[in-house]
């Protein structure tokens, strides 16, 4: 049976040394080097990475403004055309002569005809800008990200 001090002696016999080797200035050199190299590269992708953080939160923004602004002119739109059509039947209605009905439909066509008109044109406009808009931060992102690298 071995004793407690035999084993340990055994054990400190068993544990050895490494030798003190130096370590060429050349190799400590290339080691620092790799690591501030490590170290400027994962910077750069962490900024990329929070720029394109950014880049999605202010896309985001601006497709939502654009999208409330787009829907609140369409709803606009809809809402003068229903009431159009609700004055164009009551004045329909209100016709003594088949004469007076028929100039009256061919004033609320026509009528109706540049009011759509124009709405698509608006709308049309403010889709254009809204698009403009929102690609805007995409655009200044991706620049920005360029002249990081």
């Amino acid at each position: 049976m071995i004793d407690s001090n035999t084993a340990k002696k055994g054990s400190k016999a068993a544990a050895f040394d490494l030798p003190q080797v130096e370590v060429p200035e050349m190799v400590r050199d290339f080691a620092e080097k790799s690591v501030q190299q490590a170290k400027d590269v994962y910077s750069r992708i962490k900024s990329a990475a929070e720029g394109s953080t950014d880049v999605l939160e202010d896309t985001y923004a601006s497709a939502t403004k654009g999208a409330t602004e787009f829907n609140l002119k369409a709803l606009e739109a809809m809402r003068a055309n229903m009431n159009a059509s609700f004055d164009y039947t009551s004045e329909l209605m209100g016709s003594k002569t088949l004469a007076e009905a028929v100039e009256r439909s061919a004033s609320h066509v026509r009528k109706q005809f540049e009011s759509l008109s124009e709405q698509a044109k608006t709308l049309s406009m403010l889709a254009q800008k809204v698009a403009t808009e929102t690609a805007e931060p995409i655009k200044a992102g991706l620049s920005k990200t360029m002249k990081v690298q």
